[in-house]
């Protein structure tokens, strides 16, 4: 089972978030890039092995999204911090 710290919640069983997707990848700009661009953005992606950063929201509770480091060989949570501090640099 994975337990994910909510910096506003606390500590919450993984089912009540949303996997959000690939945290190092550009999103096409809004209202722009072509369907191949939408197409790969959200159906193609790489499964890496080891430390990544990831998209979830917490669904069931705050609804804040959250950039999660995951080790996904061994499903150990590294750090977790709030999606908007990530793209602030904090």
């Amino acid at each position: 089972m994975l337990i994910i710290p909510c910096p506003d919640c606390g500590a919450r069983d993984y089912t009540e978030f949303r996997y959000g997707g690939d945290a190092n990848r550009a999103r096409p700009p809004h209202g722009g890039g072509s369907l191949q661009d939408w197409h790969d953005h959200v159906f193609v992606f790489d499964n890496p092995k080891g430390p990544h950063h990831e998209y979830w929201q917490h669904v069931m509770g705050c609804r804040e999204w959250l950039v999660v480091e995951r080790n996904t060989a061994s499903n150990t949570l590294i750090s977790v911090r709030r999606a908007r501090d990530a793209r602030a640099g904090r």
